[in-house]
């Protein structure tokens, strides 16, 4: 699969990520795939070309994007930052792949803002990028501005 037309960004995101300047859900769901990361300030040295061309990635589960995106990441945070991203070991598991189970923690946001209890046939039915965002969403402790908009916007409340 090629790169997308445009970046990915969702309707949520649009307004948060002011133009790119805050890394889209897309970038987060690629670089913690495949065990990469880069601080916020190595984003924002980034040109925005070099940002939107990262946001137009696909998320789907396709290994063959892996090196494209490594070696796009890395010759541009060489070129612009004069650093490379930090490695780590993704998550073998992460909850959101898993559609039998809805995550406690976003159970538990969803209660903390008043919105009812997301069933597992619910959880199951969103695709597994959707899952991802709602999942690194609920991370923290306190509920992210965008877990609401982004609950919106899955249809998944009111």
């Amino acid at each position: 699969m090629g790169l997308l037309e445009t970046p990915l960004l969702f309707d949520f995101e649009l307004v948060s990520s002011e133009n790119l300047t805050y890394m889209p859900m897309s970038v987060r769901f690629n670089l913690d795939r495949f065990g990469l990361r880069i601080s916020l300030a190595q984003w924002q040295l980034l040109p925005h070309a070099d940002r939107a061309l990262l946001a137009r990635f696909p998320v789907d589960e396709d290994a063959q994007i892996e090196p494209n995106f490594d070696h796009a990441l890395f010759e541009m945070m060489r070129t612009h930052a004069n650093v490379e991203p930090d490695w780590f070991t993704p998550e073998p598991d992460p909850a959101w792949r898993n559609a039998a189970a809805v995550p406690e923690r976003l159970q538990a946001h969803s209660r903390a803002v008043g919105a009812a209890a997301l069933g597992v046939e619910r959880w199951a039915q969103l695709d597994p990028f959707k899952r991802y965002v709602l999942t690194k969403l609920t991370r923290k402790d306190e509920p992210s501005h965008d877990f609401l908009p982004a609950m919106r916007e899955f249809g998944l409340i009111g």
